[in-house]
C-alpha cells in the first residue's frame, strides 16, 4: 500500500507512524511513573522531581538536536530517539528495590533526550515535505501531525493506568519496550536517509536563533507551556486521588480522554484559526486565543475559592481549558513552522521546543511545589498569569496584511 504513495507523502506517513508508537509509550510511561510511585508513598513534590532530569534533558536536547539533525539528518535523529527510549524502558525493569529516585530520574532523563529527538525530528521533517508556496497545506499536515499525536498521548495515558491494573508496573514497562523495539527496527529499514540534512554544515554556534519572531514565538511558548503544567502534570492527578479518591482506572481514563479530545480539535485548529474566513493566522491570532484562554484558569481558582465543586470545577474547566489550549498550541506549531528556513530547518524548530522544554520543566516543578504548599487553587492562579504573559508576548509577532489558504490542495 506504501508503495503506490507519492515519496513525501509515504515519508509523512512513516514519520508519523513513529512520532504516533513513541507518544503511545511516553503518555503510558508517564502515567505509570505518577501513579505507581505516588501509590508507594513518594510525596507531590518528590514525583514531580522524577522528571526533572527529563525535562532538564529536554532543553539540552532541542538545542543540539536541532543541530545535530542538520548535520546528520532527521532521519538519524528520528532513530536514535527511538533507540534511547527503548534503553529508558529497559532501564525500569530492573528489580524493584533498585528503583530509587536518583535511578528513575536518569531513565527520565533519556526518556527526556528520546522524546525531544523525536518530536523536533517529526515536526521539522514537515517543512520539507510540503512545498514553500503551500501554507495552507503546511498548517494542515502540522496540524494533523500535532492532534494525531496528542490524541495517542491520551490514550497513552489510559494505557498506562490500565496496565499499572492489570500486570503491573514492571510487565507494563517490558510491553511497551517491546513494542517500541519492532518500531525502530521498522524505521532504520524505511525512513528516508538524507531527510533533513542541510546543505552546509552549521556550526555550533548556530543553535541560536538570530530570528526575532522566533525568539518572541519560543518565549511565548514558554509561558503556554508552563501555564498547562502547572497543574496538570503533578497537582490534577494527584488532587484527583487523594481529594476526590478516584483509582488509577478513572483518572487514567480521565486524564486519557482530556488529552484524546485535545488532540482531536488540535487536528481541526485552522477552521477555528483563520480558513473559514481564507486567511492564515498570525501573531494578533496568537495573542486573541492565548487571552481567552488566560480567562478559563483565572476564573476557576475564583470559583474554587468560593467554595464551588472541586469536581465540577475541575472537570468543565479542564474540558473548556482543553479546547482553548489546543487551539493555542496548534497555532504556535504552525507559525514556528512557518518562520523557520528551509535549509537546517531543524535549528529553528529545535530552538522553539528547547522553549517548550523549558516551560514544561517550570511547569511540573511549580506543579509538586504549589501545589504541596499551597494546594491546586494556586496552581491555576499561576497557570492564568503565565497565560496571560504569552498572550503580552503575542502582541509583537509579525502581522501579515493577507496571506489566503490554497483552495482544497
Amino acid at each position: 500500500m506504501l508503495a503506490r504513495l507519492s515519496p513525501d507523502v509515504r515519508q509523512y506517513l512513516l514519520i508519523t507512524g513513529n512520532y504516533w508508537a513513541f507518544t503511545l509509550t511516553d503518555g503510558a510511561l508517564r502515567m505509570l511513573v505518577v501513579l505507581h510511585f505516588h501509590e508507594l508513598g513518594y510525596s507531590p513534590l518528590q514525583v514531580a522531581l522524577l522528571f526533572l532530569f527529563y525535562e532538564i534533558f529536554g532543553v539540552i536536547t532541542n538545542l543540539v538536536g536541532g543541530w545535530l539533525g542538520a548535520r546528520i539528518g532527521l532521519n538519524r535523529t528520528m532513530n536514535i530517539g527511538l533507540a534511547l527510549q527503548v534503553v529508558a524502558l529497559s532501564m525500569l525493569l530492573v528489580p524493584a528495590a533498585w528503583l530509587t529516585v536518583v535511578w528513575v530520574m536518569a531513565a527520565q532523563a533519556l526518556s527526556g533526550i528520546a522524546k525531544d529527538l523525536n518530536k523536533m525530528s517529526a515536526k521539522s521533517s514537515i517543512k520539507l515535505l510540503v512545498p514553500g508556496d503551500q501554507q495552507g497545506m503546511l498548517f494542515r499536515w502540522v496540524a494533523a501531525l500535532t492532534g494525531s499525536k496528542n490524541a495517542l498521548k491520551g490514550i497513552g495515558f489510559f494505557l498506562g493506568g490500565a496496565l499499572l491494573t492489570w500486570v503491573g508496573f514492571a510487565p507494563a514497562v517490558a510491553i511497551m519496550a517491546g513494542a517500541l523495539l519492532v518500531v525502530w527496527l521498522l524505521s532504520l529499514a524505511l525512513l528516508k536517509r538524507d531527510l533533513g540534512k542541510a546543505k552546509s554544515k552549521p556550526k555550533f554556534r548556530d543553535i541560536l536563533s538570530k530570528s526575532r519572531a522566533i525568539n518572541l514565538l519560543s518565549a511565548a511558548r514558554l509561558f503556554l507551556f508552563g501555564a498547562r503544567d502547572v497543574w496538570f502534570v503533578v497537582a490534577l492527578p494527584v488532587f484527583l486521588a487523594t481529594q476526590l479518591g478516584w483509582d488509577f482506572w478513572k483518572i487514567g481514563g480521565f486524564l486519557a480522554v482530556w488529552v484524546i479530545g485535545y488532540g482531536i480539535v488540535q487536528s481541526f485548529a485552522p477552521y477555528f484559526t483563520g480558513k473559514r474566513s481564507g486567511r492564515l493566522p498570525d501573531g494578533r491570532a496568537a495573542f486573541g486565543w492565548a487571552a481567552i484562554l488566560a480567562v478559563v484558569p483565572a476564573v476557576m481558582a475564583l470559583l474554587m475559592a468560593q467554595g464551588q465543586s472541586a469536581q465540577v470545577v475541575l472537570i468543565t474547566g479542564l474540558l473548556i481549558f482543553g479546547v482553548l489550549f489546543a487551539i493555542n498550541s496548534s497555532l504556535h506549531s504552525y507559525l514556528i513552522v512557518s518562520y523557520a528556513t528551509e535549509d537546517g530547518v531543524s535549528l529553528d524548530v529545535g530552538f522553539y521546543y528547547m522553549a517548550n522544554a523549558l516551560g514544561r520543566l517550570t511547569g511540573t516543578v511549580l506543579s509538586g511545589w504549589v501545589f504541596q504548599v499551597a494546594g491546586i487553587g494556586a496552581c491555576l492562579v499561576i497557570s492564568a498569569l503565565m497565560v496571560t504573559a504569552a498572550a503580552l508576548i503575542s502582541i509583537a509577532l509579525p502581522r501579515h496584511k493577507k496571506e489566503v489558504f490554497e483552495s482544497a490542495k
